[in-house]
Formats: structure tokens, C-alpha cells, sequence
């Protein structure tokens, strides 16, 4: 048995260009999904958000059209409702990485206000990364990494090759104009090779340690890639 790392926004907006707070937080299912194959393969699960905050669901990931249907957004609901790590979080700044065996970081907008710039979880993904640790990243949970950078000032994940939520879906969401900056832009100027594969299509990027995924159909896949290196 391991013990898997959820690091989780701790916000309940995203800051657009014009001052005004978009609703959002974590996008259900991209917690969700890895958190049932985690637990079904035997193992525990720890979630931390900055500050010990309990972690706000993007309401938007609950609807129906998210899901392809009100059962299936019901039994997402549902599950999220059972998970206890997600109602008593840890301290990310208290969290010692060899406490566990893999960290992972589940997306939704949040990320974009927070952890891209968290000084905090930009040491653990610097730390994890070089521990050769299964390391899983989804949809906008790579905003994460524009703050793992190094002393000399360099991105730790520059000349990786990631997936992550990109510009076109952005676009197709509706935000990408609203919006202070773009992932997959940002993710790029900082030396990060992103692999964009089709819009809203599952797509998972392996590179050594690091898993990553596009958008929230990713996140079942990307699990079990991650599963596949802890085994």
C-alpha cells in the first residue's frame, strides 16, 4: 500500500482580465476518478490545499452536460460527498514529501489563482520531481508548474513534455478571452514542451516520472498511468 498526495486549490475564483471573479475551484472529476482508482488499487490518499482549507468544487463540474447526463452527475456528486480526505486537509506548507509515495494535482481553474503561484507547492514539485516519485498532473493542475522553479531561476519541468488544458479548449469554453493569461501559453514562455492532443479527447503525456493529462477525460487515464508506476 502507498500513500498518494492530492494537492488541491484552496480558492473559489479565478481573477479575469477585468477584475471580476469567475466562480470556480477543483473540476469534480479530476478528483474524483484518480481518487476511486487510487483507493480500489489498496491505497490511502492524503489531500493538502494552501493553508489546510477545505477545497471548493467548480459547481460547473457537477451539471449534467459535464458529465453526459444527470446520473452520471449524480453519482459524482455523490462520491465527492463520501470522500473524507477532501473535507480535513492538510497544510501544504506543512507537508513533507517523504511522508509519501506519489503526488498528484487534480485541475479545475483554481489552480490559476493559487498554485501557480505557490511558493510551497512549487518546492514540492521541484522536490518530487527529482525524487523520481510518480508525479500526475490534469487539465489546468499544471498551472502548478509555472511556479517550480529552481535557484538559478529556471523551470524545473523546461524540455518536459507535458499535456495539459490548452488554448483551443479554453477558447471553446469560452474564457480564453476573459482570461489574464493562458495555460498553454505560460506553460510554453517557461521552456515546458506541451503536447496538445485533440480538444476535450482524453490525452495523456508520460515523460520519466511526470504523468500528465489534458482535460477532465484525462483523468481516469492519467490514473492509471500513475498506478502503473507505483506498482
Amino acid at each position: 500500500m502507498s500513500t498518494i498526495l492530492f494537492v488541491m486549490t484552496g480558492v473559489d475564483h479565478w481573477m479575469l482580465a477585468d477584475g471580476t471573479k469567475h466562480p470556480t475551484g477543483f473540476w469534480a472529476e479530476e478528483a474524483v476518478a484518480p481518487y476511486e482508482a487510487f483507493k480500489a488499487a489498496g491505497h490511502e490518499v492524503v489531500v493538502a490545499t494552501p493553508g489546510g482549507v477545505v477545497p471548493t468544487v467548480d459547481q460547473g463540474s457537477l451539471a449534467p452536460e459535464a458529465h453526459g447526463g444527470q446520473e452520471a452527475a449524480d453519482r459524482v456528486a455523490a462520491t465527492l460527498a463520501s470522500i473524507p480526505e477532501i473535507k480535513d486537509p492538510i497544510r501544504l506548507e506543512e507537508v513533507d514529501l517523504a511522508d509519501y509515495d506519489a503526488v498528484f494535482y487534480p485541475g479545475g481553474h483554481g489552480p490559476m489563482e493559487d498554485l501557480a503561484v505557490n511558493p510551497a507547492s512549487g518546492r514540492l514539485l521541484v522536490d518530487a520531481l527529482d525524487s523520481g516519485k510518480p508525479l500526475g498532473v490534469v487539465c489546468h493542475g499544471p498551472a502548478a508548474l509555472l511556479a517550480a522553479v529552481r535557484s538559478d531561476g529556471s523551470n524545473a519541468f523546461a524540455g518536459y513534455e507535458v499535456a495539459a488544458f490548452t488554448n483551443a479548449e479554453e477558447t471553446q469554453a469560452g474564457l480564453a478571452e476573459k482570461a489574464k493569461w493562458l495555460l498553454e501559453t505560460r506553460l510554453v514562455e517557461a521552456g515546458v514542451q506541451v503536447r496538445a492532443g485533440e480538444p476535450w479527447a482524453p490525452h495523456v503525456v508520460v515523460d520519466r516520472n511526470l504523468v500528465t493529462g489534458q482535460n477532465p477525460a484525462s483523468s481516469a487515464p492519467l490514473a492509471t498511468e500513475l498506478l502503473k508506476k507505483l506498482a
